[in-house]
This record gives C-alpha cells, structure tokens and sequence, in this order.
C-alpha cells in the first residue's frame, strides 16, 4: 500500500514538472499541440509572456521566439549612385519581432534564417533605390543619417512609392502575408504588405559600415592623386630651385658689390694715407733739403747693394758717392 502511494506521488510530481513552463525574459512562448498551434478565437497564435505557465503534459510542447534586439550584417554590395556611378556599400540592421504570432506564422515556425533572408533582400532594394536617388557627395557627407533614416522608414512602413515595379523581396513579403491572413480570423490592423510589419518584425536601425569605390575606380583614382601629387612635387621642387637661384645671385652679386666698395674705401684711404705721409715728409725735409738728399742717397744706397751680386762701373768722382767719401776736414 505504501509502495503503492509512493509511486501515484511520483507520478503526479513528474506530471505536475511536465506540464509546468517557464517563459525567460527576453523570450516569448508559443504552445505546439501534437504539432499544432493552440490558437486563440481570431485563429492567432496564442503567446506566451515571460513567467510561469501550464501545457498539457507529454501532449503539449513550447516553442520559444527572442524577443531581444538582434544584428543582421548584410553583404557589401554594388550600388549605383544618381550620376551613375559605382558605389561599395557595407551595412548592417537592427531589428526585432513586433507581433509574434504574426512572425511565427510568417516564418514556417520561427525560423530566424527565413526572416533574415527576406530582410537582407528587402534592405538591398531600399538601400539600392534610396542611394540610386542622391550623388556620391550627398551620400558620405550629412545626408548619410538621412540616407539610413529613410531606409529605416521604408523598411518599417512600406514606401509610398509602391505605384513603381515591385521587386522580388516585395513579392515575396506580400505572398506571406497573404498566407498569415488566410491563416487568420477576425479583423486585423492594416499593414502594408510590403513592409517588414507584414512579417510582424519592426526595424530599429539601419547603418552604414563603409562606403567605398569600387577596386578599379579606386586605382583610377588613386594613379590620378598620385599624378596630381608629383606634379605639385615637381612645382615646388621647380620653384624652390628658381628661389635658390635668385638668391645665391643677390649674394655674389652683393658680396661684389660689399668687396668693391671696401677695395674703393681701402684705396681712398691709402691714397690719403700716402698724400699726408708725402706732405709730413715734404714739411720735415724742406726744414732740412741737405738732410733729405742725405736719405734719399742712402735708400738708394740699400737698394742698389742690397743683393750682394750688383755691379756698378761708375767713376769715383761721381756724384752718386759723395756721401761714401770722407768729409773734407779743411771745410
């Protein structure tokens, strides 16, 4: 009896465990019966918020969706700017599930990959039309917030534009939500059915990673700066040369003109020199004319004897030796 009591308790333990649940934060729960969606009365899929729940044991199971924001990078792609020109742009978005029965529906159970690929395509179209709308300029100076906020928009709320060719991601889009409404009952809020609500998701933010040229535009570009450089180079090289030039000119041209005008002064100078060293011996030998043919023999003395090799055949009578002779003493 006691066994007996024993395993009914464990049995209705393990029963209670199975049909209890629990939903985390950041998660929402959605109840599979035998593989079916428990629904409420407009046909929608029942969802569970976070806390503790009950299914039906071994009968239910849960199926858990996250609600958290979550990043999807997409592809750098080529996109062609409004002066036809080529344009690599590297993006990425933010985004999260809005309406979760709606989601679930759209996506065949969940499945993140399915909603990613649609998001990629549509972000690609509406990055491809808003960036085929403005010029290289507009798009990586101030208009670059404008650019993702307009992306976002679009994304969120379909384009007003929609009279234009949809494009395979918008055909996609409207093909599930077509499916979701049959799926469905009651009345339902209006949604674009090219926008990303159709899929119950809502885009936070759209950003752009990098903007680049294509390689071989860019090597265009890079040859022609190149150029464009070496030319400035060789300028200034050419001018730099042209000012040396001038000025090693204006240096000779006043070092001339400095020792000119000092040989002129030194000249000047010794010419006056020589003029007041004239006169001062003019004044003292015409105190003394005796004295002064008396020098000036002997300075001709030293110079014509001065080598030591000299030969004068001269008479000893002559003038030129009376001061070699002994003075006269009856004088």
């Amino acid at each position: 009896m006691r066994k007996s009591f024993l395993l009914i308790v464990v049995v209705v333990l393990v029963a209670l465990y199975a049909s209890l649940f629990v939903v985390q934060e950041g998660e929402r729960g959605i109840v599979l019966r035998f593989g079916k969606v428990l629904r409420d009365n407009e046909n929608k899929p029942l969802v569970y918020a976070p806390g503790l729940h009950f299914k039906v044991p071994f009968v239910e199971s849960v199926k858990t969706l996250d609600a958290r924001i979550q990043t999807m990078d997409n592809q750098a792609d080529r996109f062609v700017t409004s002066e036809k020109k080529d344009l690599i742009v590297d993006s990425y978005l933010k985004w999260r599930i809005s309406d979760f029965s709606r989601y679930y529906l759209a996506t065949g159970g969940g499945d993140v990959s399915q909603a990613e690929v649609l998001l990629k395509r549509k972000l690609s179209d509406r990055l491809r039309s808003e960036i085929g709308r403005l010029d290289v300029k507009d798009i990586v100076t101030d208009s670059r917030g404008r650019l993702t906020l307009d992306v976002r928009d679009a994304l969120n709320n379909g384009s007003a534009e929609e009279v234009e060719a949809t494009t395979e991601a918008d055909d996609a889009i409207a093909s599930v939500a077509k499916r979701v409404e049959r799926e469905t009952s009651g009345e339902q809020p209006a949604v674009n059915p090219n926008s990303m609500a159709a899929l119950g998701i809502q885009v936070i933010d759209v950003r752009l990673k990098q903007i680049n040229l294509p390689q071989e535009v860019s090597s265009a570009i890079y040859d022609r700066m190149r150029a464009e450089r070496n030319a400035v180079a060789l300028r200034h090289i050419s001018q730099g040369l042209e000012e040396a030039e001038k000025l090693r000119a204006t240096a000779d041209y006043e070092r001339t003109r400095t020792v000119a005008e000092a040989e002129r002064t030194a000249r000047i100078t010794r010419g006056e020199g020589d003029a007041e060293a004239a006169k001062l011996f003019a004044d003292a030998f015409s105190q003394d004319p005796d004295f002064y043919a008396f020098i000036r023999s002997l300075r001709a003395y030293e110079e014509s004897f001065s080598s030591g090799n000299d030969v004068m055949v001269m008479s000893p009578d002559n003038d030129f030796f009376r001061f070699m002779k002994s003075p006269d003493k009856t004088k």
